[in-house]
């Protein structure tokens, strides 16, 4: 019989524990109030750093020695939380945690008062998260309920389409992808098109789009395409805590990539790497809405000064999923005390 004292014992030692996960709520809050204030202003660069600054002071609030491996940039650019910075507290007794971040996923979109703009968090124990450079990243990714490997980066647009079809146990043609719209991807659309895919075509926010695949409500089979690195650990991180698989492959456009991802560590340019490879562990995701979209509501101002938020704060350990609507009862100033 196992020994559940030491089950317990070992759980209690977890960094992660269960006040992180509502304070990653407040994090992502925060972060995404303050972009609030710029949502169809026509200014991506002032929007995102409002929500960098929201998300900058919320973390450094935390009883933390937290470390951004997934972050805006590779240097100490204002007003950039950029990878390798150092949030939290900083207290020798604080547990160390990892964080993959985007204070403003869909800056355009914030721009432009389009959909799914999300503030955007995910933490995990140290090393639990993929060190990726800020470059573009390959990606295929499906909900959970499917054997594992049925789809693959290695496989072509349709030997993954005709997969997926027969383990749903439909035609090829009743799949649909989410994919990002881009000029990049007219080849991957053209052999949808050929299958008689359907194909939901979304501006920015594919952290959104590979967490669609999970919910059939959205009716999202499958997230291909490319996109930032940074935004696919963040999905995988999300994916962990719900279930699902991923595949990502780093792409890298010229030598200074390289060379950064040699900096990280990365030395296998072509790896394929596998969602418990992006994330692994005990992890936490968080997201607030910014904007009205497919998973959460955007942040309204409501009459007598309230704010109303919507989040959604997941754990991989446990499974748990967990929706928060908030109300404020006032504006966050510089300093975002929600």
């Amino acid at each position: 019989m196992a020994d559940d004292s030491k089950s317990i014992k070992k759980k209690d030692k977890n960094p992660l524990d269960r006040v992180l996960v509502l304070e990653m709520v407040r994090v992502t809050e925060c972060a995404a109030m303050a972009a609030s204030h710029l949502i169809g202003r026509g200014d991506e660069k002032a929007a995102d750093a409002a929500a960098v600054e929201g998300m900058r002071d919320a973390l450094n609030g935390l009883k933390m020695n937290g470390t951004v491996v997934i972050g805006e940039g590779e240097r100490d650019e204002a007003p950039m939380l950029y990878i390798g910075e150092k949030v939290g507290r900083q207290k020798k007794k604080d547990p160390a945690i990892d964080i993959a971040l985007d204070p403003l996923e869909g800056t355009t979109i914030t721009a432009k008062a389009g959909p799914n703009a999300l503030a955007v968090l995910a933490i995990a124990e140290e090393g639990g998260l993929l060190n990726a450079p800020d470059t573009y990243m390959d990606k295929i990714a499906i909900g959970g309920g499917y054997p594992e490997g049925i789809v693959s980066l290695e496989n072509s647009v349709t030997e993954n389409i005709e997969a997926l079809a027969k383990a749903k146990g439909v035609k090829p043609n009743e799949i649909i992808a989410c994919v990002l719209d881009r000029p990049r991807h007219e080849a991957i659309i053209a052999e949808l098109r050929s299958l008689g895919c359907g194909i939901k075509l979304i501006p920015d926010g594919d952290v959104a789009g590979v967490i669609a695949t999970t919910d059939p409500d959205t009716t999202i089979d499958i997230y291909m395409g490319q996109g930032g690195a940074p935004e696919g650990v963040l999905a995988a991180a999300a994916l962990r805590c719900v279930g699902g698989q991923m595949q990502g492959r780093l792409v890298f456009r010229n030598d200074d990539e390289k060379r950064r991802a040699a900096k990280w560590g990365i030395e296998d340019l072509g790896r394929v790497y596998t969602l418990t490879e992006m994330a692994k562990g005990d992890v936490i995701f968080a997201a607030t809405g910014v904007t009205d979209g497919s998973l959460l509501e955007g942040v309204k101002f409501r009459k007598g000064g309230l704010i109303t938020t919507e989040s959604v704060v997941m754990r991989a350990s446990s499974g748990t999923v967990r929706y928060v609507k908030s109300t404020h009862r006032r504006e966050p100033g510089p300093t975002c005390n929600n």
